[in-house]
């Protein structure tokens, strides 16, 4: 069995490498309402985020039909750094996942509601990157996948786990998780500066990450995305870094 409770969430702060992160204390604290990222406006000029080649591509491939907009895709923050929450170290890397009996574990520690339904809505089979989070270099290492929908976070009863909750009662669980099965690593490291760069062309000229939730509720650890949010982000992995 995986150690207690390794996952990013109740301590979540914003990224440290992100320009216009706001320090969260916890995502409990963030508010469901909260406003947009207010960012800067991307330099002047045409778009460089070359999302309209790829859309031409996937245009192509699909009959030019554009996808029903829909969340079925996913991204979940891990730590990959050792960090103390009281007492316990929650440290979690993709490396830690493989690490694990046939590369799975559960996905624990969620104490903020929306992330939570996010969890629940999550469906067997569905695939997530694996971001690296509160580190010196956040970004995608690698995709995971659902291989148990929600169940009761067993956590939430453990007065010796970090993300215990005294008001949780096991008649009625408060707080859930899922299970995760490693798939493979990204052909390469996709950087949260890189994938701002494109969100914020696409804000100006319509692209998919235009509305991504890394950008717009950002201190979420568990957040959905389109199936062209992840096709495009995916599509990184094939271009050198910028």
């Amino acid at each position: 069995m995986p150690w207690p409770s390794r996952k990013r969430d109740k301590g979540a702060v914003a990224d440290k490498k992100e320009p216009d992160a706001k320090i969260a204390k916890t995502e409990e604290e963030a508010s469901d309402e909260e406003e947009e990222e207010k960012s800067t406006k991307p330099p002047a000029g045409g778009s460089k985020s070359g999302w309209k080649n790829w859309k031409k591509t996937k245009e192509s491939d699909s009959g030019g039909e554009e996808s029903k907009i829909t969340y079925c895709h996913w991204l979940l923050k891990s730590e990959p750094e050792s960090r103390l929450e009281k007492g316990v170290d929650v440290k979690f890397s993709i490396d830690d996942l493989k690490a694990q009996p046939n590369q799975t574990t559960y996905w624990d520690g969620v104490r903020n509601y929306q992330a939570r339904n996010f969890l629940r809505a999550m469906k067997l089979g569905q695939q997530a990157f694996f971001y690296h989070s509160n580190c010196k270099e956040p970004g995608i290492v690698g995709i995971v996948k659902i291989v148990k929908e929600a169940y009761p976070d067993h956590t939430q009863f453990d007065q010796k786990d970090p993300h215990y909750d005294s008001s949780s009662r096991k008649e009625n669980p408060k707080w859930s998780m899922v299970d995760v099965q490693f798939v493979r690593m990204t052909k390469r490291f996709i950087p949260l500066s890189e994938i701002k760069t494109h969100h914020l062309a696409h804000k100006t000229d319509g692209g998919p990450l235009k509305n991504m939730m890394l950008f717009t509720r950002q201190r979420l650890s568990i957040q959905p995305l389109t199936k062209e949010e992840f096709d495009f982000v995916l599509s990184l992995e094939e271009e050198k870094p910028h």
